[in-house]
């Protein structure tokens, strides 16, 4: 039988994200990264109920949401298997990326410099925003500044 990925989902019971939705981002992320490949296995429902005491249900609801999507496929007997990748996860995982390791210094920074988490995650999606939101020829600030 094939071992389940190294995929461990945490549950923020105080995010006021519905659970599954947590477990259905959670994987995509851990695609997105490379973490988990096609073929790999996901942890059974009973594996991720044990980690996580939540319910059974709450996990197929969540892995039948991703079967729907595409992304995994469950084999009767077998378990949940990834079907594809997201993003640019692939020959080069975002996971390895140098960028990954200049993000991690940026995020050290920002937390020595007092910054919660959630603030850090508020000014992260606001860059996002501003830099994926742009249609083409937009220019931002940061393009002027050159």
């Amino acid at each position: 039988m094939a071992e389940s990925a190294a995929v461990e989902f945490r549950i923020d019971r105080r995010s006021g994200i519905a659970t599954y939705l947590q477990i259905v981002q959670q994987t995509k992320q851990a695609l997105r990264l490379g973490v988990l490949e096609p073929g790999d296995r996901l942890p059974t429902a009973r594996e991720v109920v044990e980690a996580t005491a939540i319910n059974p249900n709450t996990v197929l609801k969540a892995y039948r949401e991703l079967e729907r999507e595409g992304l995994v496929e469950a084999r009767r007997g077998l378990g949940t298997f990834v079907r594809r990748t997201l993003g640019g996860a692939g020959d080069a995982s975002a996971a390895d990326s140098p960028l990954r390791g200049e993000l991690a210094d940026w995020a050290r920074r920002a937390r020595a410099a007092g910054l919660e988490r959630d603030d850090v995650g508020a000014l992260f999606s606001a860059v996002l925003e501003s830099t994926y939101d742009t249609t083409p020829g937009d220019t931002d600030q940061g393009d002027q500044d050159r």
